[in-house]
């Protein structure tokens, strides 16, 4: 700060003491005030560590005054550039956040320990209300209402127990329609004709057939597991697809499946599996 001297050049004349006294004190308060502002314009580099139990990495370290803000390392160290009056704020969601304001002995420090406290968020308690529940997890699910699964009969539509056609019979149901639809009285879709000329709707109806064993194949190998056929029936797991199929293809296998006896179904794969073990080299 530029202070001007100049009242020393002038000439030596009588002044009373009264104003040398204050000419003095006027001169020292503004020496100070330039010491003070040059102090507090000056910034350093501060370097510091957050110290407190648990988890201390990605604690925030924000300068409220200058804007800045910088995050502590996996061991909570730190370095944020402050000046003297500053205010830092730290902050974390596991901690109690914290204000520093940047003192004296806070900028002079070579480094600064900064404890922290963790930050339990207590919940009020809660008290359940509705269905009279008592909060006994056990007791309370034998009166709660159950509710209804979301399906075609507890949503009023036609036909809820009805199973979903496949693909073949959706198409051998197309390919075998009606000549005459209510739609169109006037029209004659000629479709079906067609179709049983070429001998497409034969072909539907066959694979229908062989979709209707496939799928009773697969019901029954999902019914074993693959350990059983290979302790049990010694089928290697990499042919199991194969066995099943030599059982497909058989009429005996498909009247068991239709009559849902067990014991029969397992002595037939047993009798079953010799017989393709035999015939693929596999004993």
């Amino acid at each position: 700060m530029y202070v001007s001297l100049s009242f020393f050049c002038l000439p030596r004349v009588r002044i009373s003491g009264l104003r040398v006294i204050n000419s003095v004190l006027f001169l020292g308060i503004l020496l100070l005030l330039s010491a003070i502002g040059k102090v507090q314009g000056q910034s350093k580099n501060l370097k510091g560590r957050v110290i407190a139990k648990g988890d201390v990495t990605g604690v925030t370290i924000q300068n409220r005054t200058t804007e800045k803000a910088t995050i502590t390392d996996l061991e909570g160290y730190f370095s944020i550039q402050v000046r003297l009056g500053d205010t830092l704020v730290f902050s974390a969601v596991q901690l109690k956040p914290k204000i520093l304001p940047v003192s004296k002995a806070i900028f002079s420090s070579a480094f600064l320990r900064v404890p922290m406290e963790r930050f339990v968020n207590e919940l009020r308690e809660v008290t359940v209300m509705p269905y009279g529940l008592s909060g006994d997890l056990a007791s309370d699910l034998t009166t709660l209402p159950e509710k209804k699964p979301v399906d075609a009969s507890t949503l009023g539509l036609p036909n809820p127990g009805k199973p979903h056609p496949s693909q073949s019979e959706r198409l051998l149901a197309e390919a075998g329609g009606s000549l005459w639809s209510p739609s169109r009285p006037l029209a004659v879709s000629l479709n079906p004709i067609l179709n049983a000329i070429s001998g497409r709707t034969k072909m539907l109806k066959n694979r229908v057939k062989v979709d209707k064993k496939y799928a009773r194949t697969q019901r029954v190998q999902r019914s074993y597991s693959d350990s059983i056929f290979q302790t049990t029936f010694l089928i290697p797991k990499e042919k199991i697809d194969d066995f099943m199929y030599f059982c497909e293809v058989d009429d005996a296998f498909q009247q068991l499946v239709e009559q849902r006896d067990g014991l029969k179904l397992w002595a037939y794969l047993e009798k079953k599996s010799k017989v393709y073990r035999a015939n693929n080299g596999l004993e």
